[in-house]
């Protein structure tokens, strides 16, 4: 509903009540953001047409640019991490995402805060740290790019939500590729079952939420998202 693979609340569950360890659970996340963020675009066209994501195609392509990158390292970095700083990490980045959805999501789309070769060069160094982000906790990333859209390039924030879909496939693709590459991975042969249920559910859920679009207002729901984030890193990080 908001342009998020809803990773960000899914994480604290497969790592507290589900037990998984930390980057099986980055992992896990993963996957299912795959899932719902493939499932969402088509979902959200009643509301925001796919010829609206296509014609601003080169704000995708430069946040693209440093998210891939971003999504590659991050991935790579998650690996080579203790468990015990991996959770402490992915609490402290869950405080940032609350803050960030508290105060970066509900303003009406703002004059872009730059223009030219400085908003290209911005566009890219915040894709590149959203996509260390997105592969560090296994999320989409939304929670990030839609500020980033909004704020730096000035759009209506429902657009900016499935502009960030876009971003955030072919970026969870690249950090899922390298995760691949450990033997972490091995999670996913291991819960079939599970993970086949979490990706039903979630593809309902996404339907669901796909046409609540426009319904339910952000300023009631994002408060109510970011304190459950805060409360899930008080108990991750407890847990490392």
């Amino acid at each position: 509903m908001i342009g998020l693979g809803g990773a960000e609340f899914r994480l604290p569950l497969l790592i507290g009540a589900f037990r998984f360890a930390a980057l099986q659970a980055v992992i896990l996340n993963k996957a299912m953001s795959l899932v719902v963020v493939t499932a969402a675009l088509p979902f959200r066209a009643g509301t925001v047409p796919l010829g609206a994501v296509v014609v601003h195609w080169s704000i995708v392509v430069n946040l693209l640019a440093g998210s891939l990158v971003g999504a590659w390292l991050g991935a790579g970095w998650a690996t080579r991490v203790r468990a015990a700083t991996l959770y402490r990490i992915i609490a402290v980045l869950l405080v940032i995402i609350a803050t960030v959805l508290l105060f970066g999501h509900d303003a009406a789309a703002p004059t872009p805060l730059f223009n030219g070769p400085a908003q290209s060069i911005l566009g890219v160094a915040a894709g590149f740290a959203i996509g260390v982000v997105a592969a560090l906790l296994g999320v989409a990333g939304g929670e990030l790019l839609i500020p980033t859209l909004v704020l730096l390039f000035g759009l209506d924030i429902k657009l900016a939500g499935s502009l960030a879909l876009a971003i955030s496939l072919p970026t969870m693709l690249v950090g899922f590729t390298r995760y691949s590459r450990d033997r972490s991975f091995v999670v996913l042969a291991e819960n079939r079952t599970f993970v086949l249920v979490m990706a039903v559910g979630s593809i309902i859920g996404t339907g669901i939420g796909g046409q609540l679009l426009g319904i339910l207002p952000n300023a009631a729901l994002l408060p109510l998202l970011a304190g459950i984030l805060l409360l899930s890193a008080a108990k991750i990080w407890r847990h490392g």
